[in-house]
């Protein structure tokens, strides 16, 4: 049977994760918070007009260029396909500084 103390430890939040990375896109740049949402909100709250339909991954039509830095899918590898130097938008998040090309 868990104690009071192990019930509260398994409820604790996980700490916030404050990093920020820059995103280098149509001669600006752009704060990511690591805890955004995912890439893609984070180029339209910067009012970067990025083309999208399912967000999730399956579809293809949010991907950009990544010139330089690292991303990764957080919620595992997506369906779509992508080509050499692309990331699709919806579903990944940056691990450093980024520079993308958005067509």
């Amino acid at each position: 049977m868990k104690s009071a103390n192990d019930c509260l430890a398994s409820h604790k939040k996980k700490p916030v994760d404050t990093t920020l990375y820059n995103i280098s896109v149509d001669n600006k740049t752009i704060k990511f918070q690591a805890n955004d949402k995912s890439l893609l909100e984070c180029l339209e709250n910067a009012n970067v007009e990025v083309h999208y339909h399912c967000r999730d991954g399956f579809c293809g039509a949010c991907r950009v260029t990544l010139v330089e830095g690292d991303i990764s899918y957080p919620q595992g590898e997506p369906l779509a396909f992508i080509g050499e130097g692309e990331v699709l938008s919806c579903c990944c998040v940056p691990k450093s500084d980024i520079k993308l090309i958005v067509e």
